[in-house]
């Protein structure tokens, strides 16, 4: 099913709403809309939830997920975590922000800190088997983990 409106609300009146820089962009901008304060200091290592002032409707059969704003991500060593946002799920969404760099970041009221894509999920029932052979046949990948197809 697609959906060409979801519902947007504004939970205070400073907040802006998400937006496209381009028509062409999967991605919506989220900006820092603070309840009190005009910017936040994140140290290296430390992690800040920041107030978006927007709640937002996520479509059935989606999520939304919270990702880098490239420019953030490679220009100040901010990157997010915390990402999804369920369906249904109905308050303030917020952005949870690392600062993965060396020196101390500052946000201010209004910045664009992340941006939103509206992902199609899959909500497969789990079926429990009782030995490990979870495929009906041998598979390429195998069993190998972390590193496996590194360079060897």
């Amino acid at each position: 099913m697609l959906v060409n409106k979801v519902r947007v609300f504004k939970t205070r009146p400073t907040a802006k709403l998400p937006n496209r820089a381009h028509s062409s962009d999967a991605g919506m901008d989220f900006f820092f809309d603070p309840i009190e304060g005009a910017s936040v200091r994140i140290k290296p290592g430390q992690s800040v939830l920041l107030e978006t002032g927007i709640k937002m409707q996520v479509p059935s059969g989606c999520m939304l997920q919270i990702m880098n704003k490239s420019g953030v991500a490679s220009k100040r060593h901010l990157v997010t975590g915390a990402c999804v946002v369920d369906e249904g799920y109905t308050g303030e969404i917020f952005v949870n922000l690392h600062n993965i760099g060396t020196e101390v970041e500052f946000i201010e009221a209004g910045q664009k800190v992340a941006q939103g894509v509206f992902v199609r999920i899959e909500k497969p029932d789990l079926w429990e088997v009782e030995d490990g052979n979870i495929y009906e046949e041998e598979t390429s990948r195998g069993s190998g983990s972390l590193g496996s197809t590194g360079d060897k």
